[in-house]
């Protein structure tokens, strides 16, 4: 303000007075609102100028129509001694105008046909740039990543955003604009010097300005047809990824169960789901988006080198972050339209469940009954509650949701493999945990409400169980059978069995342990249907001849399917 209010005294004085000037008369007209700096003697400075006779306002000179803007160091001589003084204090963004006195400017003598004597000059100044040999590079931190394990450095690989600005705010470059960040090995070269020392230090997700000194940016030449000589050069980073040629894929256990028998190794099959993001957490894919499981085998090359590696030691439940850096990824090519060249991946993952093709069905008994004098066998008719969940937790049926507990034959193909083989051997009352793997269960396919290649638990309990008979069979003896058959079947001796007195012969085996009928078939069918077999002629009852003509025919057929 004070060098506002000198101005305008020596405009006033200039304009009311027909004397000559003593001294420079500085008009700061356009001072901009934030001025970190301002321009001292022994700086370098970079400004466009018009240069007007202050007794008619004829333009003599003017960087703009140069095409190039001036630069010089300040407060040495190497200007007229009027815009010496003319540029002190001056910040960038600032426009001055500079009345300057022939004593402090040509003089007497004027110069070179252009400036006559005795001339006074006015400047019109636009200052661009300030900088001085002293100058380091400058950084500011504008915002910080919620976390950082790790910063920049030396030999590490990076890739980061930027804004390219001119110290006056004019643009010059943006990877923003192609759409592509800026990679390079930090600290070999690779960027102009100030750019490889500014970078040092960042997190992924900081987001930094750097200031560089002409000198440590593109000097004296500049670059291209942007970037002019000797420029101050300002860039807003933002840092996206980093990883160091010789880094590893990490893991980091998120959340653990309590209990883990059994670890994923090499050939198990996996189902897992996971969220794929960068380094400066941008998601590229989610299994959860998809609703579907990512299933596959473990150190067989069907993923990314690093997730094979990763996906070994985990438990069923566990929940890991994996860092994958793109040596153990998608390399230098990545993969178009989701990876980007060079990146790191992070995979935030779920197991749900894993096997090995060649797991058996696994039992556990969590009760029995002290008194177990039958258990479940193949061709036996059962019935059980159950409920049936993925090895996650997550419910797909149970037999609480229906009226009645189902009932099945053991044996008969009537439930997947691993379920009839966990309900072998049960006690009534008896509880189990069954695990079947997928090869004994729906397998690749799954079911409806069953995921593809899924690991079912089962939580069983045997309710009722009635002994049941091979199958093509309607009736079996529990031990050896009355020999010769005929008599027995003879209750009254008169030489002959009609149906009622044979449904009375066997009802009484049944009822006295000595043989047994299919169960869950109607029982006076069944033996009807015996009988039928046996009444050869169906006359409506068995004499000993058709009894022995049967039993000669199952013995020839037996043997022919012998031969």
């Amino acid at each position: 303000r004070l060098h506002i209010f000198i101005s305008f005294l020596h405009v006033a004085a200039v304009r009311c007075s027909p004397g000559p000037l003593l001294d420079v008369v500085i008009d700061r007209y356009d001072i901009p609102r934030w001025c970190p700096r301002e321009a001292q003697t022994e700086d370098f400075v970079r400004y466009h100028f018009n240069g007007t006779f202050y007794a008619d306002g004829k333009k003599f000179d003017s960087s703009h129509d140069r095409g190039a803007a001036f630069i010089s160091q300040i407060g040495l001589g190497r200007l007229i001694t009027g815009m010496d003084r003319g540029l002190q204090g001056m910040c960038v963004n600032e426009r001055r105008r500079i009345t300057v006195p022939p004593h402090l400017a040509y003089g007497s003598i004027g110069t070179g046909g252009v400036i006559p004597a005795d001339a006074v000059l006015v400047f019109d100044v636009l200052l661009l740039d300030i900088w001085n040999t002293e100058d380091k590079v400058q950084t500011r931190t504008l915002s910080k990543a919620a976390s950082c394990s790790r910063t920049a450095a030396a030999s590490d690989f990076i890739r980061y955003h930027y804004n390219g600005t001119l110290l006056c705010g004019k643009p010059f470059d943006s990877s923003y604009s192609r759409n592509r960040t800026y990679n390079i090995y930090l600290g070999q070269g690779e960027v102009i010097k100030g750019m490889d020392e500014g970078l040092l230090g960042m997190c992924v997700g900081e987001r930094r300005l750097i200031i560089i000194p002409p000198f440590l940016a593109y000097g004296e030449k500049g670059y291209g047809t942007m970037i002019p000589p000797q420029a101050t050069l300002v860039f807003e980073v933002v840092m996206v990824d980093l990883f160091n040629p010789k880094d590893n894929v990490t893991v980091e256990v998120k959340e653990a169960p309590e209990v883990c028998t059994r670890r994923t190794v090499v050939g198990d099959y996996i189902r897992y789901h996971y969220n794929g993001t960068f380094q400066d957490g941008t998601a590229f894919d989610s299994s959860y988006q998809r609703n579907s499981t990512y299933n596959t085998y473990i150190g067989k090359g069907y993923v990314i080198s690093g997730m094979d590696k990763a996906l070994q030691g985990l438990c069923m439940g566990e929940k890991r972050r994996i860092t994958v850096p793109p040596h153990f990824a998608y390399g230098e090519n990545g993969v178009e339209n989701l990876i980007p060249s060079s990146a790191v991946l992070i995979f935030d993952i779920h197991v749900i469940d894993f096997h090995n093709p060649n797991d058996p069905v696994q039992i556990k008994v969590i009760y029995k009954p002290e008194e177990c004098n039958m258990t479940s066998e193949a061709d036996d008719v059962i019935q059980y509650r159950y409920n049936c969940s993925l090895m996650d937790g997550t419910l797909l049926y149970s037999s609480d949701h229906y009226d009645s507990a189902p009932i099945t034959t053991l044996g008969a193909n009537k439930v997947i493999q691993g379920l009839d083989d966990g309900l072998r051997g049960m006690c009534v009352g008896e509880r189990r945990e069954v695990v079947v793997p997928p090869h004994w269960g729906h397998g690749e396919g799954g079911a409806r409400g069953v995921p593809s290649s899924a690991v079912l638990f089962f939580e069983l309990e045997l309710l009722e169980l009635t002994k049941g008979v091979p199958e093509g069979y309607m009736f079996v003896w529990l031990g050896d059978g009355p020999d010769p058959l005929f008599p027995a079947m003879d209750l009254n001796g008169d030489k002959e069995v009609p149906l009622e007195e044979f449904t009375e012969f066997i009802m009484l085996q049944v009822k006295e342990g000595r043989g047994r009928l299919r169960p869950g078939i109607d029982v006076h069918s069944i033996i009807k249907d015996m009988f039928n077999n046996q009444d050869r002629n169906s006359d409506g009852k068995i004499v000993p001849d058709e009894l022995k003509l049967k039993a000669d025919e199952d013995s020839e057929n037996t043997r022919r399917d012998e031969l």
